[in-house]
């Protein structure tokens, strides 16, 4: 079983993961900050519903029919996914000739996304499932037949949006259909050889939404040497992103998680990422401009505004991932601070914003920190699904 201060750093992990995503969700790929200010009459502080009109919203321009923007596909001849495949009732958004729907329309204040929703789900089927080791292709199948029919079941879940991964993986899907453990398992473990040994990689799929169902098998991992959480990851994570340069992000998040699950300060495992990503100079000069000016203030936030957005706003995942590991480093020793700057930072912020919590939540419960109650009670989906998790992981193995 895993040790009590184990558990305990999983489980404020998980929280945390669901409350960055969800506090974030309203603001998700707003790029502009003065539209947060503005739309939210200040910065944000606490659980929203996504506002009806989204300032920069693109997506109508979106394939319907699989990976990044409809100018960009080859998929023409195929159905569309969204709406025949997933996301049943919600082509009419993806299509609106308002241009401006957000995209998680159709969300509550505490919702979670449906990166964030997969994610929960894989956790469950994780512990429930009584693996030995969650590396396992036993793992991946049974996650793989709950995450088809989670997906391609109508009225499952309320977003409105999914990433190009899973319109890229549905697009191929449908030609077979498969539906069975091994059936799908070897399914999408032929599609990921195919497309990781193609000269023609999907840029869309070097996103930092990769880190997202990845988090369900490191946490479950964390009694586990490195070495195995790490494999863990990765060989989900080819199913789901099979792009070149995806496994060594992937392995420097997993292992900085890893570590901080054990005990590690979140501080010293974000500084030696950076370092990896090369990034760290750039963002000492940034943590020394803010500790300048005056704690919680605007000016500060100003400041971290600036170096997210220098070190990258958007999904790719490096730029995504030196963000991270920025606020990381900046708030290793406040969860709630963290997922607000955040938040009003932008951008790709609910992805971003899992991973982070995650980060921050593990290494919160070494002292006596973690997700407030308050936020907790306010977690909708979280309130539904957490609940089984824990209790399945505090009796396996792993």
């Amino acid at each position: 079983m895993m040790k009590a201060q184990v558990r305990c750093a999983v489980t404020e992990a998980l929280w945390a993961m669901c409350a960055a995503d969800s506090v974030s969700m309203p603001a998700h790929w707003y790029y502009n900050t003065d539209d947060i200010m503005r739309d939210f009459r200040g910065w944000i502080r606490g659980f929203n519903p996504p506002p009806n009109i989204h300032p920069t919203s693109i997506l109508s321009l979106s394939n319907t029919a699989g990976s990044g923007r409809t100018a960009w596909s080859t998929s023409a001849r195929r159905t569309e996914v969204v709406g025949n495949v997933i996301l049943h009732d919600k082509l009419h958004l993806w299509k609106s000739p308002r241009g401006s729907v957000h995209y998680h329309q159709g969300l509550q204040a505490g919702d979670n996304t449906l990166n964030v929703l997969c994610a929960l789900r894989a956790a469950r089927t994780l512990a429930a499932g009584g693996f030995d080791d969650v590396s396992q292709p036993e793992a991946r199948a049974a996650v793989l037949t709950d995450y088809v029919q989670f997906l391609t079941t109508p009225g499952t879940h309320r977003d409105t949006y999914a990433e190009s991964n899973h319109r890229s993986f549905f697009s191929d899907w449908q030609e077979e259909k498969p539906t069975t453990g091994r059936e799908v398992l070897m399914f999408a473990e032929r599609r990921s050889k195919r497309m990781l040994g193609s000269k023609f990689s999907d840029s869309q799929l070097d996103a930092i939404g990769c880190l997202s169902m990845i988090l369900p098998f490191v946490l479950l991992s964390a009694s586990a040497n490195e070495e195995r959480a790490v494999s863990a990851a990765i060989e989900w994570v080819k199913l789901t992103h099979p792009h070149p340069r995806v496994p060594e992000y992937v392995s420097i998040y997993s292992r900085a998680l890893h570590a901080v699950l054990g005990g590690a300060g979140v501080r010293q495992q974000a500084e030696h990422a950076l370092r990896k990503l090369g990034t760290w100079d750039t963002c000492q000069s940034y943590s020394r401009k803010a500790a300048r000016l005056p704690e919680a203030s605007e000016q500060r936030l100003r400041v971290h505004q600036s170096a997210v957005n220098y070190l990258g706003l958007a999904c790719y995942t490096k730029g995504a991932l030196s963000s991270l590991f920025y606020l990381a480093h900046e708030f290793h020793d406040d969860v709630t601070a963290g997922i607000l700057t955040n938040t009003n930072c932008g951008g790709e912020n609910c992805n971003r914003g899992a991973a982070l919590g995650a980060l921050l939540g593990a290494g919160s419960s070494y002292g006596g920190g973690g997700v407030s109650q308050e936020w907790k009670d306010k977690l909708r989906d979280a309130q539904e699904l957490l609940p089984d998790v824990l209790r399945a992981a505090a009796l396996t193995s792993l």
